[in-house]
């Protein structure tokens, strides 16, 4: 029986304790032999802290640990290099304090060890005094990993925690960026004594954030190379854990090839280059085989509340932002202010790459799986419309319910009193275009809400966009909202368009619904609905 890694980051339990390991190794060989010093960045549990310690016992020469592995075959020499480790998981850097204190407690330990010397006061001139002694005694250069380097910053962005420094004021998240990068000069003054430097974190860097003035590191995240180095490809998956798969499709009565459909909707769908490698989150998926259950693993994991701050300063919606062609210039490089969330959002997780165009070298973004879809857009939904409803995911059950059951009725009610609770402050525009982006915002957020069946929002046909249909097992509803406008006028713009046209053979009972939306109450104010064929 299989021992699933969830939660394990050393890679010395996994191998020793005999958990399933995807084996990355021949991946990590390229990397060693192929330069110096990189910087990878992927969204959080997606693997990043075990391969730092995966690394961190190559550069060891636990050659033993390895035994079995791609790299068993690849490596001849097995040299032990001094390894400097630091990892900034584990804080809370939103007190003041703590990052000097974690970075001082490290090198002190190395000094004891190294010596120090008396004439290095900063954290960096310390730090490279402690690695050319280690590359003297040891007659090799050395090697250091550092994990999650930007947390320190994460932790603070967009807060206004203040800190006194000497009599001087600052905000925290200013002096942690100054902290690090005074820490982080060390590897331009250190370069001859560096044999391997790699750095993970979810942002990327930034020419005028933290690094500047040292060398830029081979930044891989969209290496083509190295894109599925943390994560699970799909024949990963079907090779490692095919005996999982059976064994949760005869649990719930489908097939293998149903069960891994399903699992591919779930946890799949991260792409990290223009190669478009299919990859599945490893958290989600690992803790999905452990249960046997499908479940929203990741996003319970952890709230991604300073992603919900950065989009409460924008002025763009999440459906302006989500299904649209990007230069990579737009996404990649992290400036960390707030006025442009998109790079923040596409580095956590929650948006990744779904095409990619050669010619014009653009990307795709969008919600890489219905796990994300599902817990993003809630977040967000409940962020921006502030319902007084106790729970938006009761109520998106409720109208479920509804669309299952072809109650047009119910789910006038629902979407009256749904949208009734939303305090007037929320929905108050001061002009006609910004009632128009709130009446339509509002929309895409509550139909994104409705994943479990097939929803087409603003899908585009041959004569016009229709605002969304909803497709059941045995319903087919065609919405047409207007703002301010007639029910009757929405339902002849379904007629006059042919937006029923693609479901004249369809066996499905089809509603089409007009709705009217009223800037004056803040809800439905007419409701129509005609049946087809009726």
């Amino acid at each position: 029986m299989l021992k699933y890694p969830i939660g394990i980051q050393s890679f010395e339990k996994l191998r020793e304790d005999s958990y399933v390991y995807v084996d990355k190794t021949a991946l990590i060989y390229n990397l060693v032999h192929d330069g110096t010093i990189y910087f990878l960045s992927r969204p959080r549990r997606f693997g990043k802290s075990l391969l730092v310690s995966t690394l961190k016992n190559y550069f060891l020469g636990r050659k033993e640990l390895f035994r079995g592995l791609a790299i068993d075959s690849l490596e001849t020499e097995w040299a032990e290099y001094p390894v400097f480790h630091i990892d900034f998981n584990g804080e809370d850097f939103t007190m003041p304090g703590t990052l000097e204190g974690k970075i001082e407690s490290l090198i002190a330990t190395w000094e004891k060890e190294y010596g120090r010397n008396d004439e290095a006061f900063s954290l960096g001139s310390r730090f490279a005094y402690v690695l050319a002694r280690a590359h003297e005694r040891s007659g090799r250069r050395c090697v250091v990993l550092i994990d999650e380097y930007d947390k320190p910053i994460l932790d603070v962005l967009d807060t206004d925690i203040t800190v006194d420094v000497a009599g001087h004021q600052w905000q925290l998240e200013d002096r942690n960026r100054e902290t690090l990068k005074g820490f982080y000069s060390v590897f331009k003054a250190a370069d001859n004594d560096l044999q391997f430097v790699l750095l993970t974190g979810v942002t990327k860097f930034s020419q005028v954030s933290v690094f500047s003035g040292f060398n830029q590191p081979a930044d891989i995240s969209m290496d083509p190379r190295y894109e599925t180095l943390c994560g699970i490809t799909q024949q990963e998956m079907e090779g490692y854990f095919a005996e999982a798969i059976e064994e949760m499709a005869g649990s719930q009565g489908i097939s293998g090839d149903e069960m891994k459909e399903l699992l591919k909707r779930q946890y799949d769908g991260y792409h990290f280059s223009e190669k478009m490698t299919d990859v599945y989150n490893p958290f989600s998926l690992l803790n999905a085989f452990a249960t046997g259950t499908i479940r929203d693993y990741w996003f319970s994991s952890g709230t991604p509340s300073y992603l919900v701050r950065l989009l409460s300063h924008t002025d763009d919606n999440l459906d302006e932002i989500t299904g649209k062609y990007y230069d990579p210039r737009e996404f990649v490089d992290y400036k960390a202010t707030v006025e442009k969330p998109l790079p923040m959002i596409y580095q956590s997780g929650y948006l990744t790459i779904k095409d990619y165009k050669p010619r014009r070298r653009t990307f795709l973004l969008d919600f890489p799986n219905n796990e994300v879809k599902n817990g993003f857009v809630s977040l967000v939904a409940a962020d921006y419309l502030k319902p007084r409803t106790e729970s938006v995911d009761s109520w998106v059950q409720d109208l479920l319910d509804a669309l299952e059951d072809g109650d047009t009725d119910q789910l006038c009610k629902l979407f009256t009193s749904f949208l009734s609770d939303i305090p007037y402050a929320m929905r108050r525009k001061e002009n006609e275009r910004e009632r128009e982006r709130y009446f339509h915002y509002t929309f895409y957020l509550i139909f994104r809400l409705v994943s479990v069946y097939t929803v087409y929002a603003e899908k585009q046909q041959s004569e016009g966009r229709v605002d969304c249909i909803v497709e059941t097992p045995d319903y087919v509803y065609i919405f047409e909202f207007k703002l301010d406008g007639s029910a009757d006028d929405a339902l002849a713009q379904i007629e006059e368009k042919g937006y029923a046209r693609p479901y004249a053979a369809d066996s499905r009972r089809l509603y089409k619904i007009g709705a009217v939306f009223s800037s004056q109450t803040g809800t439905i104010s007419e409701w129509k609905v005609k049946e087809s064929g009726r």
